[in-house]
């Protein structure tokens, strides 16, 4: 962002993510964490993962981060009954054109929150997880492309609740940050309950982003700078995820991608065109925790976050 111009466009950058960020801040009540993750992780044309108890949040993050982007919005409440075709659409005969028509699925929009992802089967989950995945899904042997800004929010109950299928290690690793939203502080609980929740604040939220500003800011994170050592720096801890005791498998090399791309979209949403290894610890837990395997009685957060504390960070 060297010329005159690119100062310009990096200062509309600056003020419409700060937008965004008070826009979501007035709706979700929570946390002004998981707002930032989840910015950050639509920057990276990343998908996110929420693993809470219901009632915390979840679906008003989503509708408000939708209607604040621009986005369309679709739900998909999963149950132990949901078909792969409920999400990604089916072709219907047509008597009158004598030929098959498709109507899409849920799938086809720009934010889709897939709610309690854990409580549908596991070829309904693979079906949803091709979309987040390829950005594509298959109907009837043929391919289709989802919108240029399908941004995918799964929720998951924790594991014991009942009446669920936990998510293999490959399909976690689908999701670029997986994170959690916890209770909201004591005043601003009460400012919940004191509005009676959040409609009347996401009534009143406008879009701040249109298509062509989307585009523009996804692909501004594309070319934020990575020094040499910041980046070897995102390798170590990534290998380091591999030889440590608490752990059973460490990171793969597309979680060190989603490492570096989200340390990028991080830099953007703080107003720099470069990383700092700051960027890279912030989301350390949230990008790699999901993707390694603990050993018995360790929490995977927990070893992450131990790495984050021990590896030696470049000056």
């Amino acid at each position: 962002m060297g010329d005159g111009d690119g100062m310009d466009r990096s200062a509309v950058f600056d003020q419409v993510l700060a937008q965004l960020t008070q826009a979501l801040r007035r709706v979700y009540q929570g946390s002004p964490q998981p707002i930032e993750l989840l910015i950050t992780a639509w920057l990276a044309r990343g998908h996110v993962l929420i693993e809470d108890i219901p009632g915390v949040g979840k679906t008003t993050l989503a509708r408000a981060f939708a209607v604040a982007t621009g986005g369309s919005f679709k739900r998909i409440q999963c149950t132990p009954d949901l078909m792969p075709a409920d999400i990604t659409g089916v072709s219907v005969y047509d008597n009158r054109e004598q030929k098959f028509t498709f109507h899409p699925g849920p799938v086809f929009a720009d934010v889709l929150l897939a709610d309690e992802l854990n409580r549908t089967p596991p070829r309904t989950q693979s079906a949803l997880l091709e979309a987040l995945g390829e950005g594509t899904v298959t109907v009837d042997g043929e391919p289709r492309r989802l919108n240029s800004r399908f941004f995918g929010i799964a929720t998951q109950n924790p594991l014991d609740h009942a009446g669920t299928y936990p998510l293999p290690d490959s399909q976690r690793d689908r999701f670029l940050l997986c994170f959690r939203l916890g209770y909201p502080e004591a005043d601003a609980e009460f400012a919940v309950l004191e509005r009676d929740g959040a409609e009347a604040a996401l009534a009143q939220l406008t879009p701040l982003i249109d298509e062509t500003l989307a585009q523009q800011l996804r692909a501004a994170v594309q070319v934020v700078r990575l020094e040499e050592s910041v980046r070897r720096y995102v390798l170590d801890l990534v290998r380091a995820t591999r030889s440590a005791k608490g752990l059973v498998q460490g990171a793969s090399t597309r979680a060190a991608l989603g490492l570096q791309r989200t340390a990028q979209a991080r830099a953007l949403l703080k107003g720099r065109d470069f990383v700092i290894p700051d960027d890279v610890q912030a989301l350390a837990v949230a990008c790699l925790a999901h993707r390694v395997t603990a050993r018995a009685g360790t929490i995977s957060e927990t070893a992450v976050q131990a790495l984050v504390d021990s590896v030696p960070v470049p000056r």
